[in-house]
């Protein structure tokens, strides 16, 4: 029997992330289970927005496909999720968006446009057009410093500044390894959900370069909103265990922001996306493996047209 891909569960109806280490993933019926020393723990998959996998982890190949079947993104990450290494494809084959993405990065004007609606979404208010991009970066950095120190004398942590080292984690005082860890479940969700509309998480708009781009771009939305507030009041409860502590408080509090529910439809309004349209051919999430219509039949029906 064909699957209604009407029916299947949307990205905005997840239990956003799940984040694991140290344990075995294999198939369960039609989902996945956790298998460790503790024994095994049953995970809906069907209602899991993202899998981050951590340090001493494995998966089997039918859990891989069950999440894949089930519209679960799968992250790997390294130890506290503090590293990122690789991520499996979102839900839909469909390559729309992703062409808009790609017109709007391409296009200067369009490009800035998109740059100065995420500025707009961060500062609450519409900048003015004479402003460079580099004063606008500066007044981003000059906004996050406020929002640290804000945080800081709300809930009474000691902060000296963003100060931390990758390859010396362990060196980085509570707050801000709490800070990297909640800021590294948020770009996990927006990875998730940036695939799964069918985006590319490298055409970034402010970062560039590099294959997360998109990723911060669409994170960093949400940084003074969310995960600032919530690492500082992990922090100021107990410096004990933050990173692990405040991936819990984290997954609260996305909950509570219903943030899969906004991501994707403030993705497309900063972009701009127009109603899709139909290609030609068969839809392509009606069979993933399906190759699509070629381009010169594409070019030939616009030509006609």
């Amino acid at each position: 029997m064909p699957r209604d891909l009407h029916e299947l569960p949307k990205l905005r109806d997840g239990l956003s992330y799940l984040y694991v280490e140290h344990c075995r993933i294999e198939q369960l019926d039609l989902s996945i289970e956790l298998v460790d020393k503790e024994g095994r723990t049953p995970v809906p998959a069907a209602a899991l927005g993202v899998l981050m996998l951590g340090p001493g982890t494995t998966i089997t190949h039918a859990a891989v496909k069950a999440l894949a079947d089930n519209g679960c993104s799968i992250v790997w990450c390294g130890e506290e999720s503090v590293r990122f290494y690789a991520a499996g494809l979102g839900e839909t084959r469909k390559a729309y968006r992703l062409l808009h993405q790609a017109r709007c990065v391409c296009d200067e004007a369009l490009h800035r446009e998109v740059a100065w609606r995420m500025y707009e979404l961060r500062f609450g208010y519409r900048l003015d057009e004479d402003v460079s991009l580099a004063a606008l970066r500066g007044m981003e950095g000059v906004r996050m410093r406020e929002a640290y120190a804000e945080a800081a004398e709300l809930y009474g942590v000691p902060w000296s500044g963003r100060r931390y080292n990758r390859h010396n984690w362990h060196q980085a005082d509570p707050i801000n390894k709490a800070l990297s860890a909640a800021n590294a479940c948020m770009y996990g969700i927006c990875h998730a959900a940036i695939v799964s509309g069918g985006y590319s998480p490298a055409l970034g708009f402010i970062h560039t370069g590099k294959q997360l781009s998109f990723v911060y771009d669409i994170g960093d939305i949400y940084k003074t909103e969310i995960t600032i507030p919530t690492a500082f009041r992990i922090t100021a409860e107990s410096p004990k265990d933050v990173e692990e502590r405040v991936r819990y408080a984290c997954r609260d509090a996305f909950r509570q922001a219903r943030l899969l529910q906004r991501i994707l439809e403030e993705i497309d309004a900063l972009l701009d996306l127009p109603g899709e349209e139909p290609a030609p051919g068969p839809d392509p999430d009606s069979d993933p493996a399906m190759p699509a219509s070629l381009w010169e039949q594409l070019w030939q029906s616009t030509v006609e047209a």
